[in-house]
């Protein structure tokens, strides 16, 4: 199998998801990566153990005319990238996950002949992802589609994979952190891979507002690589217990101790928050395409899984005013906790691995 895509966390986990449910399923499977030498998965795939083949793409959304008439001028030598890593590594199925180079690698496979399929993390799809959509063999949807978007004869609803320590983690019973105080609050913040300045920020002044409840609140956040010295810093003056990390590569473990989460609203996040059965408060990226982070959120928001705070009406006395109605209703956040969880999907990445193979064998026996 090949993966194709990345750039950000919430198009490269589900990737790396899917690859770790495929390869579980037999010892001689194979997976490769294609991504880009600016995305995330440079820096986490040979972390993880992954092979990572890089195209040399950009992406054309949102960009001003000159940069984006530079990456449509990309996408041909991008399309000859692909077609020599794929006849090089001969796989039986691509799967786009989003990300630049999902595009011209699902692109290159259809042309060869080779299984397709797409994996669509959002409640709004992507530019790509609709266009690929009339090439590709299958359509994995994160969310229903009810105004289709996709051809419902390709698509099938797995819900948005995880990874296995996530899955792990969800069906673990066992107590939590040993010696964890009965009265303690634990709060996992963060903004995505690179981190959310506007979130930093907000939760510092949040924490500074949040009474008596600062005595006992334990924050763990996730703030990118830039933020950390400032963000350090402020829980240090404020006497506030906490952990402050550029990226947090085991978000199982961090998942699991939290009581509350403050936090982005991308495809990933929702998917492994419900899988988990965690209560957040969402603040959906602003400037998202098509919104569609705010689609994501509000899903569990009806579901009365969520409260969710527009980055626009985000102030520190209404995030700390939040914090602490949740925290001082056990009853309410196990309610949004049982919610959350019955919206969770944790089998996505076996479904969708299955489906892969199911494809490559049907294809190998014509």
């Amino acid at each position: 199998m090949i993966v194709a895509g990345g750039g950000t966390g919430g198009h490269l986990f589900p990737g790396v998801a899917v690859v770790e449910a495929f390869l579980s399923r037999d010892r001689r499977h194979e997976a490769l990566f294609v991504g880009t030498e600016r995305g995330l998965e440079k820096k986490v795939l040979p972390e993880l153990g992954y092979s990572l083949a890089t195209l040399d793409v950009e992406g054309v959304k949102g960009r001003s005319w000159g940069d984006s008439f530079q990456a449509v001028l990309k996408i041909p030598k991008g399309m000859l990238q692909a077609i020599k890593i794929i006849k090089g590594f001969s796989p039986d199925i691509v799967l786009g996950v989003g990300g630049y180079a999902s595009g011209p690698a699902v692109l290159a496979a259809h042309l060869l002949g080779i299984e397709t399929a797409i994996a669509e993390q959002n409640a709004i799809p992507g530019a790509t992802n609709r266009i690929l959509a009339n090439f590709v063999n299958r359509i994995f949807l994160s969310f229903p589609d009810p105004e289709g978007v996709f051809p419902p004869r390709k698509s099938v609803v797995t819900g948005n994979p995880i990874r296995a320590s996530l899955v792990a983690a969800a069906s673990d019973s066992r107590p939590r952190r040993e010696g964890k105080r009965r009265d303690g609050f634990d709060i996992l913040v963060f903004g995505g891979s690179q981190g959310a300045h506007g979130v930093n920020m907000a939760v510092l002044d949040a924490a500074a507002l949040l009474g008596g409840l600062r005595e006992t609140v334990r924050i763990v956040h996730q703030t990118g690589a830039k933020d950390v010295p400032e963000v350090r810093e402020g829980y240090e003056k404020l006497g506030i217990k906490a952990e402050v990390h550029p990226f947090i590569m085991d978000m199982a473990a961090a998942y699991r101790e939290a009581d509350l989460l403050i936090c982005r609203a991308g495809a990933t996040s929702v998917a492994e928050i419900t899988a988990m059965g965690k209560v957040a408060i969402l603040i959906p990226f602003p400037f998202a395409i098509h919104d569609h982070q705010t689609k994501n959120a509000e899903v569990l928001v009806r579901a009365e899984a969520a409260l969710m705070i527009p980055e626009r009406e985000l102030t520190g006395a209404g995030l700390a005013a939040a914090i602490g109605e949740l925290a001082a209703d056990p009853e309410r956040l196990a309610r949004m906790s049982a919610r959350s969880r019955s919206l969770g999907r944790p089998e996505a990445a076996g479904e969708i691995a299955a489906a892969c193979i199911a494809m490559a064998e049907r294809r190998g026996l014509h």
